[in-house]
């Protein structure tokens, strides 16, 4: 029997991540995310697996390490949950938990992941991204800069 899921939390705000980066956090590979600013959020978000692939160099080799067939992993949907349990200042030490090369690191911030959670079912978002954060199902703004 299948369950069909509606829209599990339409309070939860969604991280866009271009593929490998969400299929590695969800496997519990990648527990830092990387971004340029911090982040007072905590607690659980949606993962939005981006329409567009990563095409770095060390997102690559991440999916290739990892044994990731890029081609096939799901893009343009909400492909699970994740924690927001910290955000710091990052540094070469974050290197590996993040997947990017300690040369890259310098003004970044790292945001300490726990929990993914896989969906049983992809969900189209009613929205659209329009920034880092998203309402995937209401159409809010929040300033996340605070």
């Amino acid at each position: 029997m299948t369950r069909v899921i509606k829209h599990p939390d339409k309070s939860l705000p969604a991280l866009g991540l271009r593929q490998p980066w969400a299929e590695l956090i969800l496997r519990g590979i990648k527990t830092i995310e990387l971004r340029s600013s911090q982040t007072h959020i905590r607690g659980p978000i949606y993962i939005y697996a981006s329409k567009t692939i990563a095409k770095t160099p060390h997102a690559k080799a991440a999916a290739e390490q990892a044994g990731i067939n890029v081609d096939k992993l799901p893009t343009g949907v909400l492909i699970g949950t994740v924690e927001i349990i910290n955000s710091f200042p990052a540094s070469a030490k974050h290197s590996a938990a993040s997947g990017i090369p300690a040369t890259l690191l310098k003004g970044k911030y790292g945001w300490e992941l726990a929990n993914p959670r896989r969906m049983r079912t992809l969900l189209v978002p009613d929205y659209l991204p329009y920034g880092v954060w998203f309402y995937p199902f209401l159409r809010k703004y929040t300033d996340t800069r605070k």
